[in-house]
């Protein structure tokens, strides 16, 4: 890769590690489309605990799986700002590492099949070349 091109990597990775680690503490605690279409119908309290009506959001449920990063932070870290900014630190390294890697071997198995025609076609010139010659 050209050091231009690591600039513009590194360059947005600093981004994306800025914007996960401290702005996403600023996000909206308003429920998105989707949490607000299965709490219509239902009404509630100032704690946002569900009082009445009948919604889909009557049948949720705790994380069956869980997992360290689950709700957008770490758990076992009392501290929510940064159990959210960590949490998201956590994620744009591994998705930047799974996708580093999956680029990485599609590059590498694609310049290797390119050699391996250039080498395929430089043969078969040279059998025809040979083959011409001779007759």
């Amino acid at each position: 890769m050209r050091k231009r091109s690591w600039g513009f990597v590194v360059g947005g990775l600093l981004v994306a590690l800025l914007l996960a680690g401290v702005v996403s503490n600023f996000a909206s605690s308003h429920p998105d489309g989707l949490d607000s279409s299965l709490r219509e119908g239902c009404t509630f309290d100032a704690d946002d605990n569900i009082t009445g009506g009948n919604c889909p959001a009557q049948a949720e449920q705790e994380h069956e799986i869980g997992g360290p990063l689950a709700d957008y932070g770490i758990s076992g870290l009392d501290n929510e700002f940064l159990s959210t900014g960590l949490s998201g630190v956590v994620g744009v390294l591994l998705t930047f590492a799974v996708a580093g890697g999956a680029f990485w071997l599609v590059r590498r198995r694609g310049s290797a099949a390119a050699e391996g025609e250039t080498a395929a076609e430089g043969e078969a010139a040279d059998g025809r070349q040979r083959a011409g010659t001779a007759g």
